[in-house]
Protein backbone atom coordinates (compact mmCIF):
# COMPACT_ATOMS: atom_id res chain seq x y z
CA UNK A 1 0.00 0.00 0.00
CA UNK A 2 1.77 3.40 -0.50
CA UNK A 3 1.47 6.36 1.26
CA UNK A 4 -1.19 8.87 0.62
CA UNK A 5 0.09 11.97 -1.45
CA UNK A 6 1.38 14.21 0.44
CA UNK A 7 -0.95 17.51 0.67
CA UNK A 8 -0.32 20.98 1.59
CA UNK A 9 -0.26 21.98 5.58
CA UNK A 10 -1.03 25.49 4.84
CA UNK A 11 -5.01 24.89 5.70
CA UNK A 12 -4.37 22.63 8.89
CA UNK A 13 -4.95 24.68 12.15
CA UNK A 14 -3.43 22.96 15.60
CA UNK A 15 -4.25 24.16 19.05
CA UNK A 16 -1.22 23.97 21.38
CA UNK A 17 -2.33 23.41 25.09
CA UNK A 18 1.16 24.82 27.20
CA UNK A 19 1.30 23.38 30.36
CA UNK A 20 4.53 25.57 31.45
CA UNK A 21 6.17 28.94 32.07
CA UNK A 22 9.73 29.20 30.54
CA UNK A 23 11.95 30.81 32.96
CA UNK A 24 13.32 34.42 32.52
CA UNK A 25 16.42 33.38 30.90
CA UNK A 26 14.93 31.11 28.55
CA UNK A 27 11.83 33.57 27.83
CA UNK A 28 14.13 35.89 26.42
CA UNK A 29 15.66 33.83 23.84
CA UNK A 30 12.55 31.83 22.70
CA UNK A 31 9.55 33.81 24.77
CA UNK A 32 7.46 31.28 25.51
CA UNK A 33 7.26 26.59 25.37
CA UNK A 34 4.70 27.32 22.18
CA UNK A 35 7.09 28.44 20.38
CA UNK A 36 9.64 26.47 20.29
CA UNK A 37 7.15 23.84 18.55
CA UNK A 38 6.48 26.91 15.88
CA UNK A 39 9.89 27.38 15.29
CA UNK A 40 10.31 23.74 14.83
CA UNK A 41 7.04 23.33 12.70
CA UNK A 42 8.12 25.74 10.48
CA UNK A 43 11.55 24.43 10.19
CA UNK A 44 9.55 21.04 9.58
CA UNK A 45 7.37 22.60 6.57
CA UNK A 46 4.04 23.17 8.46
CA UNK A 47 2.70 26.61 6.82
CA UNK A 48 -0.87 26.11 8.60
CA UNK A 49 -2.10 27.98 11.91
CA UNK A 50 -1.75 27.55 15.20
CA UNK A 51 -3.68 28.74 17.99
CA UNK A 52 -1.87 28.48 21.98
CA UNK A 53 -3.93 28.71 25.17
CA UNK A 54 -1.73 28.15 28.77
CA UNK A 55 -3.57 25.00 30.46
CA UNK A 56 -1.61 26.11 33.73
CA UNK A 57 -3.37 29.21 33.34
CA UNK A 58 -6.43 27.92 32.76
CA UNK A 59 -7.03 29.19 29.25
CA UNK A 60 -9.00 26.91 27.11
CA UNK A 61 -10.39 27.34 23.08
CA UNK A 62 -14.31 27.98 23.30
CA UNK A 63 -13.81 24.75 20.90
CA UNK A 64 -12.03 21.87 20.27
CA UNK A 65 -13.75 21.04 16.98
CA UNK A 66 -12.36 23.77 15.09
CA UNK A 67 -8.46 22.23 15.07
CA UNK A 68 -7.13 19.55 13.37
CA UNK A 69 -4.83 18.34 16.23
CA UNK A 70 -4.58 19.15 19.83
CA UNK A 71 -0.65 18.93 21.06
CA UNK A 72 -0.04 18.96 24.92
CA UNK A 73 3.42 20.20 25.82
CA UNK A 74 6.12 19.35 28.79
CA UNK A 75 5.70 20.69 32.08
CA UNK A 76 7.54 20.86 35.58
CA UNK A 77 4.32 19.39 37.41
CA UNK A 78 3.35 15.75 37.17
CA UNK A 79 0.95 14.57 35.31
CA UNK A 80 -0.33 12.33 38.09
CA UNK A 81 -0.56 15.42 40.83
CA UNK A 82 -3.80 17.04 42.38
CA UNK A 83 -2.49 20.42 41.14
CA UNK A 84 -6.27 22.29 40.43
CA UNK A 85 -4.89 22.72 36.81
CA UNK A 86 -3.92 19.28 35.59
CA UNK A 87 -7.02 18.00 36.95
CA UNK A 88 -9.12 20.50 34.82
CA UNK A 89 -6.48 19.55 32.13
CA UNK A 90 -6.94 15.72 32.54
CA UNK A 91 -10.81 16.42 32.49
CA UNK A 92 -10.11 18.27 29.23
CA UNK A 93 -8.54 15.43 27.50
CA UNK A 94 -10.38 12.41 28.79
CA UNK A 95 -13.30 14.03 27.01
CA UNK A 96 -11.04 14.63 23.51
CA UNK A 97 -10.03 11.18 23.63
CA UNK A 98 -13.68 10.12 24.00
CA UNK A 99 -14.78 12.33 21.01
CA UNK A 100 -12.10 10.92 19.25
CA UNK A 101 -9.60 14.29 18.81
CA UNK A 102 -6.68 13.88 17.28
CA UNK A 103 -3.99 14.53 20.34
CA UNK A 104 -0.26 14.84 20.66
CA UNK A 105 1.44 14.94 23.57
CA UNK A 106 5.31 15.46 24.53
CA UNK A 107 7.17 14.63 27.66
CA UNK A 108 4.26 15.84 30.84
CA UNK A 109 2.00 15.97 27.57
CA UNK A 110 2.79 11.88 26.88
CA UNK A 111 2.66 11.08 30.51
CA UNK A 112 -0.92 12.78 30.71
CA UNK A 113 -2.62 11.40 27.68
CA UNK A 114 -1.06 7.72 29.09
CA UNK A 115 -2.72 8.54 32.14
CA UNK A 116 -6.07 9.75 30.48
CA UNK A 117 -5.87 6.50 28.81
CA UNK A 118 -5.38 3.87 31.98
CA UNK A 119 -1.38 3.59 32.46
CA UNK A 120 0.37 3.91 35.11
CA UNK A 121 2.52 6.60 35.09
CA UNK A 122 5.05 7.52 37.98
CA UNK A 123 8.60 8.64 39.17
CA UNK A 124 11.14 6.94 37.01
CA UNK A 125 12.43 3.92 38.56
CA UNK A 126 16.11 4.69 37.28
CA UNK A 127 15.72 8.53 38.07
CA UNK A 128 16.19 11.11 35.27
CA UNK A 129 16.45 10.96 31.77
CA UNK A 130 18.54 14.04 30.86
CA UNK A 131 20.06 14.91 27.89
CA UNK A 132 20.91 13.84 24.25
CA UNK A 133 19.48 10.03 24.28
CA UNK A 134 19.48 7.51 21.94
CA UNK A 135 15.97 4.86 21.52
CA UNK A 136 14.90 2.28 18.73
CA UNK A 137 12.25 3.18 16.70
CA UNK A 138 10.07 0.38 16.19
CA UNK A 139 7.87 2.51 13.61
CA UNK A 140 8.47 2.06 10.11
CA UNK A 141 11.74 3.45 9.52
CA UNK A 142 10.38 5.85 6.71
CA UNK A 143 8.45 7.39 9.29
CA UNK A 144 11.22 9.57 10.44
CA UNK A 145 13.57 9.57 6.78
CA UNK A 146 15.75 6.69 8.70
CA UNK A 147 17.54 3.89 7.00
CA UNK A 148 16.35 0.42 8.05
CA UNK A 149 18.60 -1.13 10.23
CA UNK A 150 20.59 -4.51 8.97
CA UNK A 151 20.02 -7.69 11.16
CA UNK A 152 16.31 -7.11 11.09
CA UNK A 153 17.66 -4.33 14.26
CA UNK A 154 15.38 -1.56 14.80
CA UNK A 155 16.26 1.78 13.59
CA UNK A 156 17.80 4.13 16.25
CA UNK A 157 16.77 7.46 16.83
CA UNK A 158 18.32 9.98 19.02
CA UNK A 159 16.29 12.97 21.19
CA UNK A 160 16.63 15.86 23.68
CA UNK A 161 15.15 14.81 26.81
CA UNK A 162 14.55 16.23 30.72
CA UNK A 163 11.99 14.16 32.95
CA UNK A 164 12.03 12.47 35.98
CA UNK A 165 8.87 10.69 36.03
CA UNK A 166 7.71 8.10 33.22
CA UNK A 167 4.74 5.86 31.52
CA UNK A 168 5.49 2.53 33.55
CA UNK A 169 3.21 0.42 30.75
CA UNK A 170 1.53 0.63 27.15
CA UNK A 171 -1.54 2.42 27.29
CA UNK A 172 -4.48 -0.10 26.33
CA UNK A 173 -4.92 -0.91 22.64
CA UNK A 174 -1.65 1.71 21.95
CA UNK A 175 1.31 0.89 19.94
CA UNK A 176 4.90 1.16 21.22
CA UNK A 177 6.58 3.20 18.71
CA UNK A 178 10.02 3.86 21.10
CA UNK A 179 12.15 2.49 23.66
CA UNK A 180 15.12 2.37 25.68
CA UNK A 181 16.01 0.18 28.60
CA UNK A 182 15.68 3.18 30.99
CA UNK A 183 12.35 4.33 29.46
CA UNK A 184 10.74 1.59 27.96
CA UNK A 185 7.74 3.61 26.60
CA UNK A 186 9.57 6.45 25.21
CA UNK A 187 7.08 6.85 22.45
CA UNK A 188 3.41 5.58 21.51
CA UNK A 189 0.17 5.61 19.34
CA UNK A 190 -3.29 5.22 19.40
CA UNK A 191 -4.67 3.84 16.08
CA UNK A 192 -4.36 6.96 13.89
CA UNK A 193 -5.58 9.24 16.38
CA UNK A 194 -3.31 9.77 19.39
CA UNK A 195 0.48 9.91 19.17
CA UNK A 196 3.07 10.49 22.19
CA UNK A 197 6.99 11.05 22.60
CA UNK A 198 8.46 11.35 26.02
CA UNK A 199 11.50 13.27 25.13
CA UNK A 200 11.43 16.81 23.49
CA UNK A 201 11.80 17.06 19.90
CA UNK A 202 11.29 20.85 20.32
CA UNK A 203 14.49 21.16 22.27
CA UNK A 204 17.70 22.62 21.13
CA UNK A 205 20.77 22.19 22.79
CA UNK A 206 20.40 25.40 24.32
CA UNK A 207 17.43 24.68 26.07
CA UNK A 208 19.05 21.09 27.47
CA UNK A 209 22.63 22.64 28.77
CA UNK A 210 20.06 25.82 30.46
CA UNK A 211 17.72 22.63 32.23
CA UNK A 212 20.48 20.71 33.21
CA UNK A 213 22.64 23.87 34.87
CA UNK A 214 19.51 24.59 36.72
CA UNK A 215 19.36 20.57 38.05
CA UNK A 216 22.92 20.19 38.64
CA UNK A 217 23.02 19.73 42.52
CA UNK A 218 20.05 17.48 42.06
CA UNK A 219 21.04 14.99 39.80
CA UNK A 220 24.46 14.48 40.56
CA UNK A 221 27.77 15.70 38.80
CA UNK A 222 28.82 12.34 37.15
CA UNK A 223 24.96 12.85 34.76
CA UNK A 224 25.77 16.13 34.38
CA UNK A 225 28.70 15.79 32.61
CA UNK A 226 27.78 13.21 31.11
CA UNK A 227 24.88 14.45 30.10
CA UNK A 228 25.78 17.59 29.03
CA UNK A 229 28.52 16.06 26.96
CA UNK A 230 25.64 14.61 24.86
CA UNK A 231 24.64 17.63 23.76
CA UNK A 232 27.72 17.76 20.87
CA UNK A 233 25.81 15.20 18.86
CA UNK A 234 23.17 16.05 16.72
CA UNK A 235 19.73 14.77 17.53
CA UNK A 236 16.53 13.93 15.46
CA UNK A 237 13.69 16.43 16.48
CA UNK A 238 13.49 17.72 13.01
CA UNK A 239 12.67 14.50 11.65
CA UNK A 240 10.66 13.74 14.74
CA UNK A 241 8.66 17.04 13.73
CA UNK A 242 7.92 16.06 10.10
CA UNK A 243 6.28 13.31 10.98
CA UNK A 244 4.41 14.23 14.02
CA UNK A 245 3.13 16.95 11.12
CA UNK A 246 2.23 13.83 8.71
CA UNK A 247 0.50 11.95 11.85
CA UNK A 248 -1.79 14.96 11.85
CA UNK A 249 -2.38 14.35 8.04
CA UNK A 250 -2.52 10.48 7.73
CA UNK A 251 -2.24 8.97 10.87
CA UNK A 252 0.66 6.25 10.66
CA UNK A 253 -0.11 5.62 7.43
CA UNK A 254 2.15 8.57 5.84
Amino acid sequence: MHPPTQQPTAHMHLCILENDDLDPPLAQRYTRVASMFEDLFAQAGYQGRIDTFSARHGQYPARFAIYDAVLLTGSRADAFSDEPWVVALREQVARLLQDQHKLLGVCFGHQLIAHCLGAPVQRAPRGWRVGRQSYEWLGAPEHLGLVPAQAAQAAQVALLASHQDQVLALPPGATLLATQPDCPVAAYALGNQVFCIQPHPEFTPEVSAFLLDKRRALMGEPLYEQSMASLSEPHDGLALARFMVRFVQYGLSA
